[in-house]
């Protein structure tokens, strides 16, 4: 069997976001001293290096801010689902983040696109907002 590099690989800090993940619900960190909420989750806040951070729920909400559409990828199980679009996007607490987004038409891409979390496999993905259906 093929090695999985699209899901996540948890450990004692992760895990609270990813399970919050297999459940539908996207964490973000927020700082206790600075107020800023920052993504990807870690130990401290980039902003003011406070260790007084933590998890709160998002919105699930985002706009579109870049994205590519990968037509080649050689890892399992990439190759069997390109063409894929690999994105950034801008969350609605404020920070940038890393995803794919599913359920949309290459051609309806556009910047600022908004955007809902969705979470097959418990892996946040993003689709348009208002539309329903297949996600992956």
């Amino acid at each position: 069997m093929d090695a999985r590099y699209d899901l996540p690989e948890t450990d004692a800090f992760t895990r609270t976001y990813w399970e919050a993940a297999a459940r539908g619900v996207l964490l973000l960190r927020r700082c206790g001293a600075c107020a800023r909420v920052h993504h990807y989750p870690r130990e401290f806040c980039p902003h003011c290096w406070s260790e007084d951070v933590s998890w709160h729920p998002a919105t699930g909400r985002a706009t579109l801010h870049t994205w590519s559409v990968v037509h080649r990828n050689d890892l399992p199980p990439f190759r069997d689902r390109t063409p894929y679009v690999a994105a950034v996007v801008d969350l609605a607490e404020g920070p940038r983040m890393m995803t794919e987004i599913v359920d949309c038409a290459h051609g309806d891409l556009r910047p600022g696109l908004d955007l809902v979390a969705v979470f097959p496999e418990g892996v946040p993905r993003f689709r348009p907002a208002g539309v329903s259906g297949r996600v992956g």
